[in-house]
């Protein structure tokens, strides 16, 4: 990168928006020698101390200012899994008229819990409904008894995402619980957007889970392991899922946060897909959701906030 490179407003907005997360993950790049990876707070360095906070603070304003000045931490930036971007991908649905409806909708529904993801979380169920449904019984199982908003998108990334919670769809809202399942398009390289590697796509996730805590503070947040694609275990985007989920073991165990592997159950003992719950390899059926419901069933506790 140049030393002249000016960041634009969204590369800026985002770099903002990611410094919480990025005190505990940041992007792993090798860059003459140097390595970024997964930060914890020295035992020196305790912030609930007040005679360690100076230190802390002090830490976190080097960081900021190594984020706008070194050209090792530029680079990050050009990550662009965290730059928010709308609609990238033609799906069977109308993705601005989707956004629309969230913003018509949302407020009525007033969601006790919400539902952040592509279109594995979009064709589950629930509102608002756009196209069929793939899996309405697991969905009924589930979420029966709770105000549920469903803001899956077939085809979005992580960047996607972060543009649409930047432009209102949990704008006023007050869930009790969100569950966030993305990551797994980012694995894809398209005319529209390049393939990430695994720890910008962990970059993402955490980037999206500040957007969650910034506009609803004290939230559970569940997140999900990247489901499995591809048939063969031995398929390189397997390998890529893989490492993705390594990184979001150490993401949530940093954050405290719930994270659910639905792999087990997805997938044979050898490895191969189970194609009776993921018949395209990809995303699941009735059978296949039942599966994320009654892993996410012990989770949510009694409705009707």
């Amino acid at each position: 990168m140049a030393v002249g490179y000016r960041l634009t407003f969204a590369e800026r907005q985002s770099t903002i928006m990611f410094v919480p997360f990025a005190l505990v993950f940041s992007v792993r790049r090798g860059v003459n020698g140097h390595r970024l990876g997964l930060l914890s707070h020295p035992p020196s360095i305790q912030p609930t101390a007040m005679k360690h906070n100076a230190l802390w603070s002090l830490g976190l304003a080097c960081s900021l200012s190594l984020l706008w000045t070194s050209p090792l931490v530029a680079k990050a930036v050009t990550n662009t899994a965290v730059v928010p971007v709308p609609k990238l991908e033609s799906d069977s649905y109308d993705w601005w008229a989707r956004h629309a409806d969230v913003l018509r909708m949302k407020d009525a529904i007033n969601p006790e819990i919400v539902l952040i993801g592509d279109s594995i979380t979009h064709f589950w169920g629930g509102q608002p409904v756009n196209g069929n449904a793939n899996g309405p019984k697991a969905w009924a199982s589930v979420f029966r008894p709770y105000r549920v908003l469903n803001l899956g998108f077939g085809w979005d990334r992580t960047q996607n995402v972060l543009w649409r919670l930047d432009h209102g769809e949990m704008d006023g809202l007050h869930p009790r619980i969100v569950i966030v399942n993305i990551g797994t398009n980012n694995t894809s390289q398209t005319e529209h957007a390049r393939q990430n590697t695994p720890a910008e796509i962990v970059a993402g996730i955490a980037a999206i889970c500040g957007r969650v805590r910034s506009k609803a503070p004290g939230v559970k947040i569940i997140l999900m392991q990247v489901m499995p694609r591809e048939e063969k275990p031995d398929h390189p985007r397997r390998k890529q899922i893989a490492e993705i989920n390594r990184l979001l073991v150490e993401f949530a165990k940093a954050n405290r946060l719930d994270l659910l592997d639905l792999a087990p159950k997805l997938l044979r003992s050898d490895g191969t897909m189970r194609k009776d719950l993921m018949p395209d390899c990809c995303h699941p059926n009735e059978a296949g959701y039942a599966i994320w419901a009654d892993a996410l069933r012990p989770l949510l506790g009694p409705a009707g906030k």
